[in-house]
């Protein structure tokens, strides 16, 4: 059985969410490592694991530290409980699951750790935004669609259609 690397990325947004649980029930399977890529605004930070890892990302933390408060302090990161429970799902299909945190430019941050880890499938959210929106706010799903060395998949969140 090959060794698959499934990255999720996750800002804790109801788009990572939707697209790290379709993850779990469409892609995921015994034996894979499911790597939850988190990308932090990179910010002066005195103290924390910024300055240990800043550069190459944090090492990868293992899914029950994720829900430990002390540990993700360090690394200025909050999951929230619904990413933890879906993570825990992930585990019950016998999968690893970790994350990564990367400090910088999302766009960037999320293609290196495509390359560095290396992952075999990446699946990321869509914010849902328009045409003219992307164009002018630039949209991170695009970006790593077109630039990406490994395939992607963009979930659009189900609750956009039921907005209207």
């Amino acid at each position: 059985m090959e060794d698959r690397r499934v990255g999720v990325a996750v800002d804790f947004s109801p788009g990572s969410r939707a697209a790290l649980k379709w993850a779990v029930e469409n892609v995921v399977r015994k034996g894979d490592h499911l790597i939850l890529v988190v990308v932090r605004p990179e910010e002066n930070y005195e103290q924390g694991e910024m300055q240990l890892w800043g550069v190459t990302g944090s090492p990868l933390i293992p899914v029950k530290e994720f829900s430990d408060p002390t540990i993700m302090k360090k690394y200025g990161v909050t999951p929230d409980a619904e990413t933890i429970d879906i993570a825990d799902t992930a585990t019950q299909k016998e999968v690893t699951v970790v994350m990564k945190i990367y400090w910088g430019d999302a766009r960037e941050k999320i293609l290196e750790a495509i390359d560095k880890t290396p992952l075999s499938f990446l699946v990321i959210g869509n914010r849902g935004l328009g045409k003219l929106k992307r164009v002018i706010m630039g949209s991170v799903s695009n970006h790593i669609v077109n630039n990406a060395s490994c395939p992607v998949t963009v979930v659009k969140t189900s609750s956009e259609s039921h907005a209207s």
